[in-house]
């Protein structure tokens, strides 16, 4: 990964600001990025992290009486590099909404019931194979409180960081065969069908994960021409 402030390229990359999605304004500079020198601030990278946290696994569902509402799911997701090698030793940050598409955060409006045993966010280290694993329950949908009338389908957040704090790409993650995904801004804001295509998961055969869920397949290319498209 490296640091990049040319202009995204118009098709495998999301708009920065996106018609019909007031808040892309907001998360959008509204002038060119100018260069300036880095820092200890910028060329450090979470060493620290690295030395808290195991590799590859994490658990957001819970089970018994702490068990989290919704249908469970299992994702594998890979980071490789724009010639399919492995990212391993990559810190991944992981978040997204409950089953009823609450997200536990101050800001979120969403008349939806939260979750008690559901936080809705986790950070893992991924192996030597690039490989990080989640065991988690299937977001929901919910809709876009910004005066318009549409729905985000189901999702999911994804923040990498490589070897430095400024190596770093936020992307989200989709379902196959979500009915939302077809009208969904965010996701349609990236022209190109084939890198569209590229942040949808692919659901695998049953006998290849646990029983009791569904199992995921994702890969996530942190540069390159077929990079995963940076979302927020």
């Amino acid at each position: 990964m490296r640091y990049q402030i040319d202009p995204r390229p118009k098709d495998t990359q999301s708009q920065g600001v996106e018609p019909g999605y007031a808040y892309t304004a907001q998360r959008w500079p509204s002038r060119a990025l100018q260069r300036r020198p880095l820092t200890v601030s910028e060329l450090s990278g979470p060493q620290a992290v690295l030395r808290r946290l195991a590799t590859v696994r994490g658990d957001l569902a819970g089970s018994g009486e702490k068990r989290a509402l919704g249908q469970l799911i299992h994702i594998r997701a890979r980071i490789v590099d724009e010639d399919g090698a492995p990212v391993p030793g990559a810190v991944v940050e992981i978040w997204h909404c409950n089953a009823a598409g609450k997200y536990i955060h101050p800001n979120d409006t969403n008349d939806a019931p939260p979750d008690p045993n559901f936080y809705g966010a986790a950070r893992v280290v991924a192996g030597d194979g690039g490989l990080v694993e989640l065991r988690t329950i299937k977001p929901g949908a919910y809709p876009v409180r910004d005066g318009t009338s549409w729905w985000r389908p189901p999702h999911i957040h994804f923040s990498v960081w490589g070897r430095v704090w400024l190596s770093r790409l936020v992307t989200q993650m989709f379902f196959p065969g979500e009915p939302l995904n077809a009208s969904d801004v965010i996701l349609n804001a990236i022209r190109d069908p084939a890198a569209r295509s590229r942040c949808i998961a692919t659901l695998l055969p049953t006998t290849q994960g646990p029983a009791n869920a569904l199992v995921f397949d994702y890969q996530i290319v942190v540069r390159g021409r077929k990079a995963s498209a940076s979302m927020p």
